[in-house]
This record gives C-alpha cells, structure tokens and sequence, in this order.
C-alpha cells in the first residue's frame, strides 16, 4: 500500500487555508493497482492519517504486506498505531533527493549520490547491508553528515529486498501516488482556489473514480504468481 499527501488551496472562515488530500493506493490479488481512497481535511497530521486508515480497515482492507510512504511524522505514528507489524518501505527516490543536503561540498555531491544508489541496486539485502556498512566507513572522515545519516535511515529504504526481484523496482518508491497526485494538479489547477473543503472532495473524488477504473480495465501492474507459489 503506498500512502501520500499533496495540498489544495481552499478557503475556510474567511481566510484561505492548506488542504491535505491523503490517498491511499493498493496493488490487488490480480496485480491490479487500486485507489483504495482519499480523505480531504486542514491537517497531515496524526490524527487525519489514523482516521484515515481507520476507515480503510472499517471498509474491508486486509492483506496489507508492505506500507511506502515518504517519512512523514503523523504518517508513521499512524501507522505504527493502527497497521503495527506491517513492515515499511520508505521511498527511495525521495530519500535519494536528500542525499545533496548531506555532502560537505559540491564536488562531493555526485559521487555521495552514486553510492547511494549502489546501495538499493545491490543484488541481495545482505549485499546491500554490506555496501551500506562500507559506505558509512568510506565517509565518515571526508563526509561526517553524511555518514551518520546514513546510518541512522538508510536500513529503512531496504525491505523491498523481502519481496520477489520481479517487484523491487515498483516497491522501492512511491511513484504510483506522485503520479497520481501528477493528474490531481493537473485538474484542479483550474481551479486554484476552492470555495469550500466540499468542493474539493467532489472534484478529486471525480478524478480518482476516473484512475481506478483505468487502472482496473488496463493491464496489470504487477504479476503476482510469485507470491501465490
């Protein structure tokens, strides 16, 4: 299941205020992928998240294997709060992007970058770990900041490894969702003000109905034979 947010403006009490829209994509037992659904509300905090996987478990979701999502404070409480034991996968890609805020210089920032993504393209997860542990010792002298940041993450953008090869690629990030929040932007930008929460909801219900039922006529996003042997 892979869990984001992105923001609409919307005005509330006279003034204009940040709505989070919270979608949550799934991948079903036939490799289809799914919207499983959107909640509109003024906060990204813990509360709107948890209300909102509350209500995902309340409308029948089960079979969870596997949670992506960027690091997001009130997601992960959420999280941790209503689906515990789930392993998480934190998006790489984002991850990656993070990489240049570490580097003590610019002419580091290309090579910290690569070593980064040697890491998540190591074959096994005990390769992986091992080039993670190499990593951390190769710059702990030249990049400090780096190192340790390394260190205390990076071991979390690992659990694709426990999953069919075949998948690693559509499990280590959270494409699915930035590309549908990709055509949420592109359909509200009309828009760019919305009179009222309520008219957001309709709009980007709309455009999610218009998703799924692409996705669920299209082809498949995943072959799940692995997982059934």
């Amino acid at each position: 299941m892979v869990l984001d947010a992105r923001y609409e403006k919307v005005r509330e009490n006279g003034s204009v205020k940040n709505l989070a829209v919270l979608s949550a994509i799934g991948v079903n037992e036939e490799g289809r992928r799914e919207i499983l659904g959107i909640s509109c509300r003024l906060s990204e905090a813990e509360v709107h998240w948890r209300k909102f996987l509350e209500s995902l478990l309340l409308r029948g979701l089960k079979g969870v294997w596997l949670i992506i999502s960027d690091d997001h404070a009130g997601l992960k409480k959420a999280r941790q709060a209503v689906l515990p034991g789930i392993q998480w996968q934190r998006c790489l890609f984002h991850m990656a992007q993070n990489v240049i805020h570490y580097s003590p210089n610019h002419a580091l920032r290309k090579e910290i970058s690569q070593s980064v993504r040697d890491i998540y393209q190591a074959l096994s997860e005990e390769e992986a770990k091992a080039r993670l542990k190499a990593t951390i010792s190769k710059y702990v002298k030249r990049a400090p900041r780096f190192s340790e940041w390394l260190e205390e993450n990076f071991e979390k953008c690992l659990a694709f490894y426990k999953f069919p090869r075949d998948h690693w690629k559509k499990m280590r990030t959270n494409n699915p969702a930035e590309r549908v929040n990709q055509e949420f932007k592109r359909r509200t930008r009309v828009a760019r003000l919305f009179p009222n929460i309520e008219s957001c909801e309709r709009l980007i219900g709309a455009v999610a109905m218009e998703i799924h039922e692409d996705w669920m006529s299209g082809k498949r996003y995943m072959s799940m034979e692995e997982n059934q042997e």
